[in-house]
């Protein structure tokens, strides 16, 4: 059962954190924190360093310099125990493809010490949810990359982790299957102690699903907090609410970029032919 103080720890918290591949900074001084019950969206152009923090947090990569907690532990100190506490989805799904799903599963089941009759029990229900049945027994290799994405996300959630850990998991999703993650990750949030951090390109995803976000850009935060407060220093042209697209391009410096290739865009598509 979680305690009152657990409650009010943050599940994640970075402080100043740094990292460097050679001479290429890759987060240059971030510092979030997630608190329970928050479903995170951590947003930013390619290359700002979204999937570095996200391999830290998991304990994939270290940082080099700077604090990172996750449940109150150091990913660097305590590698196993805070994997074991995290249900991790991949950019890139990382499956034993000459494997079946059933295969997949019970090898996940036995490298957690799940006990096999609950984990097979929350297995079959995600299976069913996500239309897995039909391709319990295939190979790995010969599935579609949405159905790959399935396994994988099913496979995060085997042992119901504190923290879910998203890098773009709605990736070959189709429409029916990317509703019922949702609801997933949003009763996630909901339970006493858990959180979810969430990177995502989809600004319409994250709008609607994610409780506060965080905007990330040459590494670091540049803004947070919840869409209500993001919008709130961005004055759209037509005068209405800014939608999380034009938070993002005013947050990132790319609104002035984005509108010169718009009109480039018009005056070759307006050009008669000869």
């Amino acid at each position: 059962m979680e305690s009152a103080a657990d409650m009010k720890a943050p599940v994640v918290e970075a402080k100043d954190v740094h990292k460097n591949f050679g001479t290429v900074q890759a987060l240059a001084g971030l510092s979030l924190k997630v608190m329970p019950g928050e479903i995170y969206g951590l947003l930013g152009p390619n290359g700002a360093g979204k999937s570095t923090m996200i391999k830290i947090i998991t304990g994939l990569s270290e940082q080099s310099s700077g604090e990172v907690r996750v449940l109150g532990l150091d990913p660097r100190e305590s590698p196993l125990e805070v994997k074991s506490k995290i249900g991790y989805v991949p950019e890139t799904t990382m499956l034993y493809e000459s494997l079946s799903p059933r295969d997949f599963f019970e090898f996940v089941v036995s490298v957690r010490k799940l006990d096999k009759k609950t984990a097979n029990d929350r297995v079959s229900k995600l299976a069913t949810a996500f239309g897995l049945e039909e391709y319990y027994d295939s190979p790995i290799a010969t599935l579609s990359m949405g159905t790959k994405q399935k396994v994988t996300i099913i496979a995060s959630l085997i042992h119901e982790p504190p923290l879910l850990v998203l890098d773009e998991p709605m990736n070959g999703l189709d429409a029916k299957s990317s509703r019922i993650f949702k609801d997933v990750i949003s009763l996630q949030s909901q339970r006493p102690g858990r959180a979810v951090v969430f990177s995502t390109h989809i600004m319409e995803v994250a709008e609607h699903l994610c409780t506060r976000i965080g905007i990330i850009y040459k590494g670091s935060i540049v803004a947070e907090g919840s869409m209500d407060q993001l919008r709130a220093g961005v004055t759209t042209s037509g005068g209405g609410q800014a939608t999380l697209e034009e938070v993002f391009l005013h947050l990132t410096h790319e609104e002035e970029e984005v509108a010169e290739t718009s009109r480039a865009l018009r005056e070759a598509f307006s050009t008669p032919t000869v």
